[in-house]
């Protein structure tokens, strides 16, 4: 099955109605701290007012449960967009109605309209068909450029892929796929998994799918501790889910039946509790005090994860490696992103968390491609075909 990109369809002329994620923070007075997501979606607008189209664009912001929250208006995302384009953003507020039908309609070529929150309509997380036929409606040509939403089958998304005349992807998602598939469809090997977050139960499909492929797997952050004690490790307060031990051991034992080496922390930084002015040492993961808990990987295992990433041709990195936010407990996390961004493998970076740190960091160019998503990306990494992109598909 193929998916039809942005720069393979004619648009001169067209109303292309854009799927974008312009989910962005915004602060208590409304003004968007962090743009990045909009302006990944730019080159996708750009090529279609460079050919002579129109642009509709839609997006979600938070959850506004269904109901209008002007906390959660999309205004100073249009504000934002007319600055990083140098040219005006119409903006109306709502996204359905005969209102949007007549303005959609009356686009000429290099126009630009954005529409209210889509989630301000309970239709939209419900797949509602009628409410995506009004919006497949407004234009002749459906281009879904929201991979970080691309998990969720919802109207604008999903449903709307059976009413739109024409339909393919943007070059936000041909990037997602194309690095995506690179590093775990066709990679080059060696192939190294970094995995870290706090807890395995939202990455044991994950793991499990990983280990078919990878030739290394590296667990780090607070999930690493659940897969200590799996192996009797006393780990004092640390992270662990017990009821998880069975699995955490069978993904080891597969891991080994495959030849494929799983790499945990030696040493680890523990602390009295999870506080910038917690009291906090370094020990050996065996040594863990029976009421201090691990909060971050120490220097033994930093210069583990070090060695078992030289000479890789492919890394793919998804959760930080300790509590990041907190000063005493960021090094290992900061330490990764330098290996990571040293190393001449393609990489391949994706997870909320890992991205904010990585930014923080500054090295994100040295990242061969940061995913924008955490729960698709998550899903990926399952082995799972995402909705919105299957809907694509022709």
């Amino acid at each position: 099955m193929a998916i039809s990109y942005i720069d393979e369809i004619e648009v001169k002329g067209k109303r292309v109605f854009i799927r974008a994620d312009f989910n962005v923070p915004l602060d208590s007075e409304g003004r968007i701290t962090d743009d990045i997501r909009i302006k990944s979606t730019l080159p996708t607008i750009n090529s279609i007012l460079d050919r002579g189209g129109s642009v509709i664009l839609t997006s979600h912001l938070g959850r506004p449960k269904g109901k209008v929250d002007k906390k959660y208006s999309l205004a100073p995302v249009a504000k934002r967009l007319s600055e990083l384009l140098s040219k005006e953003v119409m903006f109306l507020e709502d996204c359905v109605g005969k209102l949007v039908e007549e303005r959609a309609r009356s686009l000429k070529p290099g126009d630009i309209l954005l529409l209210e929150n889509l989630r301000f309509h309970p239709e939209e997380e419900k797949n509602d068909e009628g409410f995506a036929k009004q919006l497949a409606g407004l234009a002749d040509i459906y281009i879904n450029d929201a991979f970080a939403v691309s998990h969720r089958a919802h109207a604008s998304v999903e449903a709307i892929t059976h009413f739109a005349t024409q339909k393919g992807g943007g070059f936000l998602i041909k990037n997602e796929m194309s690095y995506f598939n690179r590093a775990m469809n066709k990679p080059e090997h060696p192939l190294i998994a970094i995995v870290g977050g706090a807890k395995v139960s939202g990455k044991l499909e994950v793991l499990e799918n990983l280990i078919q492929k990878v030739d290394k797997l590296l667990i780090g952050g607070g999930m690493a501790f659940t897969f200590l004690k799996a192996k009797g490790i006393e780990v004092g307060k640390s992270l662990v889910e017990d009821e998880l031990m069975d699995t955490a051991r069978e993904v080891m034992k597969q891991a080994e039946e495959r030849g494929v080496e799983v790499i945990l922390p030696v040493d680890c930084i523990v602390a009295d509790k999870v506080d910038a002015n917690a009291k906090y040492k370094t020990t050996d993961v065996r040594e863990i005090p029976a009421d201090w808990m691990g909060l971050d990987i120490g220097e033994q295992t930093i210069n583990l994860f070090k060695e078992a990433l030289k000479d890789v041709k492919t890394i793919v990195w998804n959760g930080p490696m300790g509590v990041f936010e907190i000063e005493p407990f960021s090094k290992g996390t900061y330490e990764v992103i330098n290996i990571v961004a040293d190393s001449p493998a393609l990489s391949i970076v994706g997870g909320g968390d890992t991205d904010v740190a990585l930014h923080r960091s500054g090295k994100s160019d040295h990242i061969s491609f940061i995913s924008t998503a955490g729960g698709a990306f998550l899903e990926l990494l399952k082995g799972s075909t995402l909705p919105g992109i299957r809907a694509l598909e022709h």
